[in-house]
């Protein structure tokens, strides 16, 4: 049985701007499974997000080179994959759905206490439904605290669409908790 030598973070680092093919692999290994949870975020399936893991990683690996050490290295990596994730629906979801915000400004609220009963994997199942571009904008801003003009510039829209994209998806996601909760209180939803 032969065991795998320890490297650090950086180590591995230098040997993937060395283009070693073992350092690539144990890089990946080690980051991987966080990585595939935020290209989750994003994707429709568990295989959209293993396509948009593989495309980020590709990146990477081209990009270790540019990598300076300014913040984590976790942290760079990760905004690569959201990066490849936008890139991904961009090439893979063509159509943008849009509402007028007029529509969605006197939407009523959920109740706070619902959405902290919720389970991680529910909330990430029900933003896994909704439509793509509602997705995307969502986990942008929510989750990411990207700004609506960052959003509108990564995404190819205007400010306005991307703030409307995010209302109507915090709107189905209202919704969706709305069901749930009156399903677990035993009323008709």
């Amino acid at each position: 049985m032969f065991l795998e030598p320890k490297f650090t973070i950086q180590q591995l680092i230098d040997r993937c701007k060395a283009d070693e093919r073992k350092a690539q692999e144990l890089l990946y290994k080690q980051f991987a499974a966080k990585m595939l949870a935020v290209c989750m975020r994003y994707a429709t399936d568990r295989m959209e997000a293993e396509d948009m893991l593989q495309n980020g990683f590709i990146r990477v690996f081209q990009k270790v080179a540019d990598y300076r050490g300014d913040g984590s290295f976790e942290g760079w990596v990760r905004r690569i994959m959201v990066h490849s994730s936008i890139e991904y629906y961009r090439k893979h979801h063509k159509i943008l759905q849009v509402v007028n915000t007029d529509e969605v400004a006197n939407e009523p609220s959920v109740n706070p206490l619902a959405t902290s009963n919720l389970d991680a994997k529910v909330l990430l199942g029900l933003i896994q439904q909704l439509a793509p571009g509602y997705r995307m904008v969502f986990n942008l801003y929510a989750l990411e605290g990207y700004s609506h003009k960052e959003i509108g510039q990564m995404m190819g829209i205007s400010e306005g669409a991307s703030k409307s994209q995010l209302s109507r998806a915090r709107t189905i996601l209202k919704e969706q908790i709305a069901k749930m909760e009156g399903k677990s209180y035993g009323y008709a939803g």
